[in-house]
């Protein structure tokens, strides 16, 4: 992160999130009930980001689909072409996830020269770009109607792409470099007697 900061070194922060096409109410108050039209929740926009730890610029792979290893490669593809000039070594970090840690994916970063950095399993705390997807879904999803799912994917899209620069401020506060380290940290492992006692 310190080479990062020095321009040494691109550091990125990968994983993918899943926008449903639903309602997304904020607050609903009223006397009597009433129904509010939204959509099936059968529709969903996968984006799969590279959240760029410096300048908080995030670049995609979308689909309608599926995010797989393929996916994972066509953005290390992207990433390598948009710094093959600069000669900057790229470090990615990203979840433990079978189709990110992949013999194929690991594989094709070794030959863009990509270092791969896989997270500890079940901490999506310490991947920045998770706090990135609950901001795009507060701001560009919460208490908003969409037309159509074109406009819905549109919006995101839109949203992801300007962060950096339409909310500048918000995201240097929100995306912050700030882990809590715990030195001397050991993993125990209970044994069925101690399972039982708890």
């Amino acid at each position: 992160m310190a080479d990062a900061r020095e321009g040494k070194k691109e550091v990125f922060f990968v994983d993918a999130a899943h926008f449903v096409w639903q309602g997304f109410v904020g607050f609903l108050w009223c006397f009597v009930k009433i129904w509010v039209r939204s959509p099936s929740g059968r529709q969903r926009f996968n984006v799969l980001g590279a959240l760029n730890a410096v300048t908080k610029e995030t670049l995609t792979i979308t689909n309608t689909t599926y995010i797989n290893a393929w996916s994972v490669i066509e953005l290390l593809f992207k990433l390598r072409k948009r710094y093959l000039l600069t000669g900057i070594p790229i470090t990615i970090v990203l979840d433990n996830a079978g189709y990110q840690a992949c013999n194929m994916v690991r594989a094709a970063a070794k030959m863009m020269s990509i270092e791969l950095i896989f997270l500890p399993s079940y901490s999506p705390n310490l991947n920045l770009i998770e706090r990135l997807w609950k901001f795009v879904k507060k701001t560009s999803l919460h208490s908003q109607e969409f037309s159509c799912f074109e406009a819905f994917c549109d919006e995101i899209t839109r949203c992801i792409e300007n962060a950096h620069v339409e909310h500048k401020e918000e995201l240097e506060s929100l995306l912050t470099w700030r882990f809590q380290t715990l030195p001397d940290a050991k993993v125990v492992t209970l044994t069925k007697e101690l399972k039982k006692a708890a």
